[in-house]
């Protein structure tokens, strides 16, 4: 069998989440590069973190189940500025406490500082935490 990348994910778990959906419709699929990344999360920019590898005859499918899903997501989260459900989930390193996070992990230990996660609104520009509500 041919299997292809459909999808790269940062962390193991939002990677199990979607792999676990496909394979509830009867996609095969595996995670590759898993490991290397769960042990080391350095290592996610270096082997491109980890791959939802998909048989190739049934990518299709999966891309659009995964589609669904991450629209049905966006839906549950528009921006509370402008409703545009024109947004991401993005890493923001605007805040002091991250950048300090990064040096001191840099020089202290061998794991990936923790960072802020906020959705960002494509449209208007604006980016609000997960909790706040419309």
């Amino acid at each position: 069998m041919d299997f292809v990348v459909l999808k790269t994910y940062d962390n193991y778990v939002s990677a199990h989440i979607d792999k676990g959906r496909l394979e509830e419709e009867g996609i095969n699929c595996w995670l590759k590069d898993e490991h290397s990344v769960t042990i080391n999360p350095v290592l996610t920019n270096a082997v491109g973190g980890i791959k939802l590898m998909v048989v190739s005859s049934q990518s299709e499918r999966a891309a659009g189940i995964l589609r669904t899903l991450d629209n049905k997501n966006k839906a549950s989260h528009p921006c509370p500025k402008c409703n545009s459900l024109n947004i991401e989930l993005v890493s923001t390193p605007r805040k002091a406490s991250n950048w300090f996070s990064a040096i001191m992990g840099l020089f202290l230990t061998s794991f990936a500082p923790k960072i802020d996660l906020v959705y960002h609104c494509f449209d208007c520009g604006y980016e609000y935490p997960q909790e706040e509500k419309t």
